[in-house]
């Protein structure tokens, strides 16, 4: 009976660290996050809680492949790989046929075209500035005193149009704070910003030309009003998943299944050729 193999992948971002074992490079059992990413005890984190809901140990991991912003600092990777091919890799994985995959993480936009087949045709990617990404609406929340969390649920109590329309996260934390002293309603003010931020991401997404089937990935894809909002400014249904969030690591782990698979394959190629 073949042995099952047991591939790790580890997203190390800026603000999360995310980590996935899968079996046989198509079955998850096991997931872990924690919410500090590159630079931080956050990767070891993810691994130790990945590890603990295994019941295993990393003896019993066959190949470790690792991306993110801080993949390159991961001491127990057999393999880096970027985030581009990662999240197309973890994309076809959860959605199957994929052709648009708009990426939020903590500090940039990633808006990737696929062929339906799993394999990235071109990309877009905003990361010089924080506006439209998850550092955005953490500091958005943090103006507000809302949980991040929060947010989605607090917007949808809006009743009231308030414009957010500065493009830097500076000045729009000056605009929300003016807002507020206007006696503008919290989930006003939340709706407003979650308006601003679709608008953008949205305005990403169509630079590398959108089309169905189209799904979000990354934190903010929890944020029910902010995928409802991309979804109008796009005028496509998008997609999510609960596992949204692990797409890098999903993706990381595919990886890394099938380079344990190729070095197998190699290993046996050299000993065939060495009788």
């Amino acid at each position: 009976m073949q042995q099952d193999i047991f591939t790790m992948g580890v997203d190390i971002g800026s603000s999360a660290s995310k980590c996935i074992i899968m079996k046989n490079g198509d079955a998850i059992v096991a997931k872990s996050l924690a919410s500090v990413g590159a630079g931080t005890s956050g990767p070891e984190k993810a691994i130790a809680e990945v590890l603990h809901q295994f019941g295993g140990d990393l003896s019993q991991i066959s190949w470790i492949c690792a991306t993110g912003y801080g993949r390159n600092s991961l001491k127990e990777a057999n393999k880096e790989v970027s985030e581009l091919s990662c999240h197309a890799k973890g994309a076809h994985f959860l959605f199957p046929g994929v052709k648009t995959v708009i990426d939020i993480g903590g500090q940039d936009v990633k808006a990737l075209h696929m062929d339906g087949a799993g394999r990235l045709l071109n990309f877009v990617m905003n990361d010089k500035c924080a506006a439209g990404t998850g550092r955005f609406l953490d500091v958005m929340s943090r103006v507000l005193e809302t949980k991040i969390s929060d947010l989605a649920q607090e917007g949808a109590k809006s009743t009231k149009k308030v414009t957010i329309s500065s493009t830097c996260t500076v000045f729009s934390e000056s605009e929300v704070i003016s807002h507020l002293a206007n006696n503008e309603t919290i989930p006003d003010v939340i709706n407003g910003i979650h308006r601003s931020v679709a608008s953008r991401i949205a305005g990403l997404a169509k630079r590398v030309g959108v089309e169905a089937p189209v799904v979000m990935t990354g934190g903010v894809a929890s944020n029910f009003e902010v995928v409802r909002y991309v979804s109008e400014e796009l005028n496509a249904s998008i997609a999510t998943s609960p596992l949204s969030q692990y797409n890098g690591a999903i993706g990381a782990a595919i990886y890394a299944f099938e380079a344990y698979r190729h070095q197998l394959e190699d290993d046996a190629l050299t000993i065939g050729t060495s009788k």
